[in-house]
C-alpha cells in the first residue's frame, strides 16, 4: 500500500476523539433496535448517552444521528414490514416518536434535553434550506441541547432521499461544522479484504487519503460489512463527504457498551484524517466554488472593519447590485471598486438595499421581522489577501 495513503502511527482514533470540540455520531437501526423484539436496547443506549454527557462535561458539542424510526414503527405495525416506499412511511411515521421518546429516556439521567431534526436531501443541497437547517442545528447547540437527526422518511420521496444515514450524518457534520464524525458499525474499521472470510485481511487504523484502491475495498471485500441500508461502501462514501468539508471520520465498531469510551481507551477503530480543519475547507468553498451573484460596495469604514476581523453591518453598506437571494455569494467592493472579498448574504437583494446605510436595530422596523443582524458573518466571509 502506498506510503501516503496512511498516517503517521502515533495518530489514531483515540487522539481523533480527544481533540474533537463538535461531534456528530451516527447509530444505525442494527444497534439501537433489537432485531427479534423490534425494542430499542435500551441498557446499550444508556451506555451511549452516557459517554455523550460525558463529552458534553467535557465542554464538547454532540449531534447525534439516529436510525431507527422505521424499524421501530414495524414493531408495533401489522403488515407494514413490505418494501413499498409508503409501508416505510408509515413505519416512520409511528417510529419516529418512539426513537426520541427513548433518547430522552437515554438522557434523562444526565439532566440532558434531546430535539428532533428531520432532513431530507433537499434540505441538505438547496442553499436556502441549508441555511434554515444550520441555524436550527446552532440554535439547539447555543440552548446546551442535543440535536437528534433522522432523514424524515415520512415525507421523503425516492427522489429526495439519502438511502442511508451514512451520508445523512456526513451531510451533518458538514452543516454543523463539526470536527470529528464517528460512524458506528458492526465491524472494528475498515480491513484489506473481509474479516469474516479472509484470516490474512489486514486491519487499517490509518487513512490519511481516500485512494480508489481504499475505497474499492468498501465496495468488494467489505461490501457486507453494517446492517440496514449501510455498508463499509457508503460508510467510505461518507467519509469523503465529511473529509471535503475538513471533518475527520472514525469508523469503529458499536457492538460494545459504551463504544465511544472504547475507542478513547484504544479499541481498534480506522481513522480517516481530513486535510483542514472544517472552517478552513468551509472559506475555501465560499473563495472557489461559488459564483457571485451580487455586489456590495462598502465604505471605507466597513472595509476596515472587516480586515480587522468583524462582520459586515448594513451600515456599511453604500450600494446593493444583483439579483441575489438569502444565502447567495456576493462580492465585496470598496468605494474605488477594488474587490475586498466575497461572502454569503443574510438577506436578499431587496432586502439588502431597504436596510442599507442603516443601523442594525432598524432592521426589524425596515423589513417586518427580526432578522439578523449582520448582512455577512465573518464566519461566511472569505476577504482577499492583499
Amino acid at each position: 500500500m502506498p506510503p501516503a495513503v496512511l498516517l503517521a502511527q502515533t495518530v489514531d482514533a483515540a487522539d481523533a476523539l480527544a481533540a474533537a470540540r463538535r461531534i456528530v455520531v451516527k447509530v444505525g437501526s442494527s444497534l439501537l433496535v433489537d432485531a427479534a423484539t423490534r425494542r430499542v436496547t435500551a441498557p446499550w443506549l444508556a451506555a451511549l448517552a452516557a459517554d455523550l454527557a460525558r463529552l458534553r462535561a467535557e465542554g464538547r458539542e454532540v449531534i447525534v444521528v439516529s436510525s431507527g424510526s422505521i424499524a421501530l414503527g414495524r414493531g408495533l405495525l401489522k403488515g407494514a414490514a413490505g418494501a413499498r416506499l409508503e409501508d416505510k412511511q408509515a413505519a416512520a411515521s409511528v417510529g419516529q416518536s418512539l426513537l426520541m421518546a427513548a433518547w430522552q429516556t437515554a438522557f434523562a439521567p444526565h439532566d440532558l434535553i434531546v430535539g428532533q431534526v428531520l432532513l431530507t436531501r433537499d434540505d441538505t443541497e438547496r442553499r436556502r434550506r441549508w441555511l434554515n437547517a444550520r441555524a436550527t442545528v446552532q440554535a439547539l447547540l447555543a440552548h446546551g441541547v442535543i440535536p437528534v437527526v433522522n432523514e424524515n422518511d415520512t415525507v421523503a420521496t425516492e427522489e429526495i432521499r439519502y438511502g442511508d444515514n451514512d451520508r445523512l450524518a456526513a451531510r451533518a457534520a458538514q452543516l454543523a461544522r463539526a470536527d470529528l464524525l464517528v460512524l458506528l458499525s458492526d465491524v472494528d474499521g475498515l480491513y484489506t479484504a473481509d474479516p469474516r472470510r479472509d484470516p490474512a485481511a489486514t486491519h487499517l487504523p490509518h487513512i490519511a487519503v481516500l485512494t480508489p484502491e481504499i475505497l474499492a475495498m468498501g465496495g468488494g471485500a467489505n461490501a457486507d460489512a453494517g446492517v440496514g441500508t449501510g455498508g463499509m461502501a457508503t460508510k467510505l462514501a461518507a467519509a469523503q463527504i465529511a473529509r471535503s468539508a475538513g471533518c475527520a471520520t472514525v469508523i469503529a465498531s458499536g457492538q460494545v457498551e459504551a463504544p465511544l469510551s472504547a475507542i478513547g481507551a484504544g479499541a481498534r477503530a480506522t481513522l480517516i484524517a481530513a486535510p483542514d480543519g472544517p472552517m478552513a475547507a468551509y472559506k475555501q468553498w465560499i473563495a472557489g466554488s461559488l459564483a457571485p451573484a451580487g455586489e456590495l460596495t462598502l465604505d471605507d469604514g466597513a472595509v476596515t472593519a472587516l480586515k480587522g476581523g468583524k462582520s459586515l453591518l448594513p451600515a456599511g453598506v453604500t450600494t446593493v447590485s444583483g439579483a441575489f437571494e438569502k444565502g447567495d455569494c456576493v462580492r465585496l467592493c470598496d468605494t474605488a471598486g477594488r474587490a475586498v472579498g466575497v461572502g454569503l448574504v443574510a438577506y436578499a437583494a431587496d432586502e439588502a438595499a431597504r436596510i442599507r446605510g442603516r443601523r442594525s436595530d432598524e432592521i426589524e422596523g425596515l423589513l417586518g421581522y427580526r432578522g439578523a443582524a449582520v448582512l455577512i458573518h465573518r464566519d461566511d466571509m472569505v476577504l482577499n489577501e492583499r
